[in-house]
């Protein structure tokens, strides 16, 4: 729980009243941007929320506090937490320690809500895992241990395979060629330090600078 939370949350320019002293709050993976579920804050929930790092409702069926998570460990991680143009409803970006849904699925309303490239932010946390936790048996831990020079080969072989693919070979195997790319680069960057996200990052201020030149 220990990761940087943006809050900038005015607690007392949020309209409590409009609700009853209640606020709903979507919650968003922190990663993927997928929506996980919907709750309702009051103060005191979003006082434990800011407090402990774990996200807080407040249950309207129990009238009391409660902790997403806090009979299952499924918690949710609180990453950052906005309130829109009205201050009438909140958006709290979360990573989900295990399902957030008490159907075991990640998200209440299913497991067909991702966004399309959600998935590359999940890879990325996998790939992190693996560099972590070295498990036995994982190709992933092997492309580690063989260090970087080599890692670098394997992606310089995917990036060929996929240019040939490109020019000589149908969709099927195209699309398969760049998925492997993906997966080496991302073990790659891993490799020394960076990630997926940092790339996408770099490919917004590129596009954020190419807007700023063409106004």
């Amino acid at each position: 729980m220990n990761e940087r939370v943006d809050d900038e949350i005015d607690v007392n320019g949020l309209d409590w009243a409009k609700g009853d002293g209640l606020v709903p709050a979507i919650v968003q993976h922190a990663a993927t941007g997928e929506v996980l579920m919907l709750g309702y804050i009051n103060r005191e929930a979003l006082a434990a929320t800011r407090a402990t790092g774990c996200v807080t409702f407040w249950s309207r069926s129990r009238r009391r506090l409660w902790k997403k998570g806090e009979t299952s460990g499924h918690v949710l991680a609180l990453r950052s937490i906005r309130a829109d143009c009205d201050g009438d409803t909140l958006l709290v970006q979360a990573v989900p320690r295990g399902p957030t849904c008490h159907l075991g699925t990640t998200s209440c309303f299913g497991d067909a809500v991702v966004p399309p490239l959600g998935f590359l932010a999940e890879l990325d946390a996998l790939v992190a895992r693996r560099h972590a936790e070295r498990p036995a048996g994982s190709y992933t831990t092997r492309l580690f241990e063989s260090g970087t020079r080599r890692i670098a080969q394997k992606v310089g072989e995917e990036g060929v395979e996929t240019a040939l693919a490109g020019v000589a070979q149908d969709d099927a195997a195209l699309l398969g060629e760049a998925a492997d790319l993906v997966y080496h680069l991302s073990v790659l960057l891993r490799a020394r330090g960076l990630s997926l996200a940092e790339v996408a990052r770099v490919l917004a201020q590129r596009h954020a600078a190419a807007a700023r030149d063409s106004a």
